[in-house]
């Protein structure tokens, strides 16, 4: 049982609320805290006690909205230190989170173009969906692509949601049969990212923001700078913004 005078300097104690179970071992929690607001893209440690009863913590991106109610999208580690243990939890229940949020994957770090793509694989769709749920994006490009890579159909967490918005939104499978199968990177070299898009992706009209899997952002990166884009940076701008996930 968790206790909030005895949670570690800048943890709060907050509460399940309710899960969404999207398919096995990918879950949302919707949580209650009283955490101070940041910018969408941002995360929240989440923390649980271990076997020894020292907090184990993990980063996690809100998937809400600056100020909405907190939401956590989730993949379970089979084995993993925290996860299998989040999982466990039953709405009404107590876990730590930080107070403050933190990172710098945002877009106040992402100049103005025509075109926004959001390139992500798995949980890492979810700092976008924290951006998208703001005026933010809509205001300042002309155009939004979204591609989610997953493993299978039913891991195309917020695909309801998503489909509403207006934007164009490009679900890649690589396991099930699906008009985009494969891997993003496979899809960009041969041209079918860009066909279901019905835009081309150039230095000159598109920002691009990477989030996910290590290898797949690696890649991307390395396709993205082949054809003239660059790496955003403080002092000089470029055109590819990327997340390390985990």
């Amino acid at each position: 049982m968790l206790h909030a005078d005895e949670l570690p300097a800048g943890f709060v104690l907050g509460q399940l609320l309710d899960r969404v179970d999207w398919a096995p071992g990918l879950t949302t929690f919707n949580v209650e805290a009283r955490v101070q607001p940041g910018l969408a893209g941002q995360f929240h440690m989440l923390a649980l006690p271990g076997p020894d009863g020292s907090l184990v913590r993990r980063a996690y991106s809100l998937a809400s909205a600056p100020e909405a109610p907190l939401e956590f999208l989730v993949v379970e580690v089979p084995g993993g230190a925290l996860t299998p243990a989040l999982f466990a939890l039953r709405p009404g229940d107590g876990l730590a989170l930080s107070e403050r949020p933190e990172g710098t994957f945002h877009l106040g770090r992402v100049p103005d173009a025509r075109d926004l793509w959001l390139i992500s694989t798995g949980t890492g769709i979810a700092p976008y969906l924290a951006m998208l749920r703001t005026p933010e994006p809509w205001a300042r490009f002309q155009r939004i692509v979204l591609v989610h890579g997953v493993r299978q159909q039913a891991d195309l967490a917020y695909r309801g949601l998503l489909e509403a918005m207006d934007l164009v939104y490009l679900p890649v499978v690589s396991r099930e049969p699906a008009a985009l199968r494969g891997r993003i990177p496979a899809l960009l070299q041969d041209g079918s990212l860009e066909a279901a898009a019905g835009v081309r992706l150039q230095a000159e009209h598109s920002q691009v923001m990477l989030c996910g899997n290590p290898e797949m952002t690696g890649e991307m990166q390395a396709l993205l700078e082949a054809r003239g884009l660059r790496r955003n940076r403080a002092r000089e701008p470029g055109q590819i913004t990327a997340e390390r996930y985990w």
